[in-house]
């Protein structure tokens, strides 16, 4: 904290001034955890309403089962997705978003969706063609 009592922030301008530096590396992580790729497809997934793990494995492909398994376990920790266990036989598992995850679903698919309408623009940044200007 300064003379004054306040906070000091992180950096002099911008979003991250709001954030007080000893607060930092906590946001930094968890914009690690929320901006994941695994994640932020999840999040976009689960928005329609719960699903079973498989269901959940078919609707983000590409993704393995420790991957499935690791993701749904941190964003169940940081409070962002709910596992339900129901007592029948064969057990049933479902995955849902809380409130909190589906306060971030907006963001997330805002993101998806502006790299689907850009990504063949980046695909020819990325080409070994492209010239620097």
């Amino acid at each position: 904290m300064d003379t004054a009592g306040r906070a000091k922030a992180a950096a002099p301008g911008g979003p991250c001034a709001r954030i007080p530096a000893d607060q930092m590396d906590f946001v930094r992580q968890i914009l690690d955890r929320v901006g994941d790729k695994w994640s932020m497809l999840v999040i976009s997934v689960l928005e329609a309403g719960p699903l079973r793990y498989t269901e959940l494995q078919r609707a983000v492909p590409g993704i393995s089962q420790r991957m499935l398994s690791l993701t749904m376990s941190r964003l169940q920790q940081d409070g962002l997705v709910t596992r339900t266990a129901y007592a029948e036989v064969p057990p049933r598992v479902e995955y849902a978003l809380t409130p909190l995850g589906s306060s971030l679903h907006h963001v997330v698919t805002s993101l998806i969706t502006w790299v689907a309408d850009h990504h063949a623009q980046i695909r020819e940044h990325r080409s070994p063609t492209a010239t620097t200007p």
